[in-house]
């Protein structure tokens, strides 16, 4: 290689603020020499690359350029196969199906400010200390988010501090001695009875009663557990006199991304960029692929099991069948709880659910069946994430249906590019009953927009007290919506709903048993069909 091109490496690589040792130069050079008619655009993809991926110094040796270039030549050798043989060329390869007890843990640090993923198996039974870094770990991700918003930021250069500039958030240790408006970030708990406080990693300190509601909030259910920033002062009691409130701002997608440098933060395996776009066009093209989401699908009712018929013949003599089914539970029209020992019962209706399903020659082939437990079925309690249905159960219908996938409860999908989220948790009801006061109407009084709002903007799907909705501690990541996933499905026995929320789909098939109405879903227009039958 020419003493040209070494200069030009050397000079890029420092305007980007890189110095190359000579063993990674000797890299760099190599990686270049295979693209003789394109040497300036092999590099600038390399160096773009670079800046994707966590780094320990700018003074860079072989092995990190050794991976970015590793990287680069397999993505080159994944866009010359063609898309079938590429393992997304079909539906069902593109699908990428992630149970809970899978998902990457990631744990922010305040100090260097970045996400490092945690390696080794966790305990499901944790000390105290895991419960205590559930709440850490929560306040962190909404806190580092709220940094780098422009109104809660303030101005590198200059005196001249405009309105948004000015909401600081103030750590509530400081708020001793202080006058005049301040703003915090903290979570809403009652330490006392009666007594509601906010506290963040310093302090706590005590609010005016939130059934007072002397003051404005946003969109959304305030309850206790969920972390609010709000505007106020300290009285000389000693109480923080709230004058606004209201959720942290939601980020944008793009922007949560880049904090995890080319990490894979969902699950399903990290995409190249190039392999990003390439799967981006074959999304485009998956305009026939379609998701039929139930919930509450009760094996033990007959007319339930009637309309399920219908829907699977009617899905059977269309020209493109369904890629997925999703059947979320409740199975049963009662609780299967520590009283229930009929469980060979349960396994016979899963066989029955088999046989019907096998009828369809052209699902069983060609679509996957995905099976989500919920709150009252079979399992060994009512805690977050849920462990999917036990195999004694769905043998038979596993035996009959090959395509048949049992999950968690949540789980998660990759289809192509695409996120998808899914929980059965009749949240809405939960919600509304923890709700501290009534919500603000200024926006929407839609129940199911606030809870949308409350959800996205908490990053979480059950921002509920553990008291109300156990979660175990060492898995509270796998109700992380950091960052904001592209669809996220709430199964839950209210009413049938859709809301595309800044970006985000939300929607809730309804109850299947109750009203007989469930999802159409197309993920990639991102087109949500109510439908009913």
């Amino acid at each position: 290689m020419s003493k040209a091109m070494r200069n030009k490496v050397q000079k890029k690589f420092k305007m980007r603020g890189y110095t190359l040792k000579i063993d990674a130069l000797t890299e760099i050079l190599g990686f270049l020499s295979r693209f003789p008619e394109a040497e300036d655009e092999a590099l600038d993809l390399l160096l773009d690359e670079l800046h994707h991926i966590s780094l320990k110094s700018s003074i860079l040796d072989k092995e990190p350029v050794l991976k970015v270039v590793s990287l680069l030549l397999e993505a080159e050798a994944a866009v010359e196969e063609s898309p079938t043989s590429s393992g997304y060329g079909s539906a069902g390869s593109a699908l990428r199906i992630i149970d809970a007890f899978d998902f990457p843990k990631f744990r922010y640090d305040p100090i260097k400010k970045l996400f490092h993923k945690l390696t080794g198996n966790l305990p499901i039974h944790g000390d105290a200390s895991a419960k205590v870094i559930l709440y850490r770990d929560r306040f962190l991700l909404l806190s580092q988010s709220l940094s780098r918003d422009p109104h809660f930021s303030r101005p590198v250069f200059g005196n001249d501090i405009s309105d948004y500039g000015s909401c600081q958030i103030s750590p509530i240790q400081s708020l001793v001695g202080q006058t005049g408006k301040k703003w915090v970030m903290g979570l809403i708990s009652q330490l006392e009875d009666g007594h509601f406080y906010l506290e963040d990693l310093t302090a706590a300190v005590e609010v005016c009663s939130f059934l007072n509601m002397n003051y404005r909030i946003t969109t959304g259910f305030f309850a206790e557990n969920t972390i609010v920033v709000a505007e106020g002062e300290m009285l000389l009691d000693g109480i923080f006199q709230v004058k606004t409130c209201g959720f942290p701002p939601l980020e944008e997608r793009e922007k949560s991304m880049a904090m995890f440098s080319g990490i894979d933060s969902f699950g399903g395996g990290s995409l190249t960029k190039e392999e990003t776009i390439r799967l981006e066009e074959l999304e485009k093209g998956a305009v026939n692929d379609m998701f039929v989401i139930l919930s509450d699908v009760w094996l033990d009712n007959e007319e339930t099991m009637g309309k399920l018929e219908t829907i699977l013949g009617g899905y059977e003599n269309e020209t493109v069948v369904p890629s997925l089914f999703v059947f979320m539970g409740n199975f049963c029209s009662h609780p299967c709880n520590l009283s229930f020992n009929s469980y060979s019962s349960i396994r016979s209706l899963f066989g029955k659910l088999g046989r019907m399903i096998a009828v369809h020659q052209r699902l069983k082939e060609h679509s996957r069946f995905l099976f989500i437990p919920g709150p009252d079925d079979i399992g060994p309690s009512n805690v977050l994430p849920r462990c999917s249905l036990p195999k004694y159960i769905t043998e038979e219908l596993q035996n009959l249906i090959p395509n048949a996938v049992f999950l968690s409860n949540p789980c998660r999908i990759k289809f192509y590019t695409q996120e998808i989220v899914f929980l059965r948790q009749d949240m809405l009801y939960r919600m509304r009953r923890s709700c501290l006061m009534p919500p603000s109407s200024e926006e929407t009084s839609d129940p199911f927009e606030h809870l949308v709002a409350t959800i996205t903007h908490q990053s979480h799907l059950c921002p509920l007290p553990l008291s109300i909705q156990p979660i175990i501690w060492n898995f509270d990541h796998c109700l992380h919506l950091y960052p904001t996933p592209h669809t996220i499905v709430l199964g839950d026995r209210s009413e049938q709903k859709a809301f595309k929320y800044t970006g985000v789909t939300c929607f809730n098939p309804g109850s299947f048993s109750n009203d007989f109405t469930f999802v159409a879903y197309r993920p990639c227009s991102q087109e949500v069909e109510l439908s009913a039958v």
